[in-house]
């Protein structure tokens, strides 16, 4: 049985993210061999957010380790703490922004379906992401780039 420890666990950073969405994380479903459910321990700095508001195809649910954290959601925003479980259903009542706005560091884990492909939609850019196995046909399109099911078909 393979395990990782969410207290000592090594989190990794992008250092692409751009300013005020920079987090350390670590992929939990990799490490315990998990391949029906994923899961990241996320830590946000003050100030951060962990990504955009958004809703996905999945369930997700968060678990808040330590710190406040406030989340933006469809009917406002609410701020959570340390022991706090929420779940944010697939599709645009899931929607979601998770935002440290206090002057610690916040620890969540955020555990979800893991079916693929994915889609994320982004509604305060417009934005649809469709992620697939391997990331090789992944995609990040504006709502309006939309075509015909039937365009460029023979």
């Amino acid at each position: 049985m393979k395990r990782v420890n969410i207290f000592r666990a090594e989190l990794e950073h992008d250092e692409d993210d751009p300013e005020g969405y920079s987090s350390g994380y670590v992929r939990i479903a990799p490490a315990i061999d998990g391949k029906t459910m994923a899961g990241t321990l996320y830590e946000l700095a003050p100030g951060n957010s962990n990504c955009p508001y958004h809703y996905e195809s999945d369930e997700e649910w968060l678990l808040v380790l330590e710190g406040t954290l406030t989340v933006r959601h469809p009917d406002g925003e609410e701020e959570l703490g340390a022991g706090d479980l929420v779940c944010f259903p697939a599709g645009p009542d899931g929607a979601h922004k998770l935002t440290n706005r206090g002057s610690d560091n916040v620890k969540m884990l955020i555990v979800s379906t893991a079916n693929l492909p994915a889609v994320a939609v982004y509604p305060d850019s417009d934005k649809i992401g469709v992620f697939t196995e391997g990331r090789r046909d992944n995609v990040m399109v504006r709502r309006a780039s939309d075509v015909d099911y039937w365009d460029g078909e023979t």
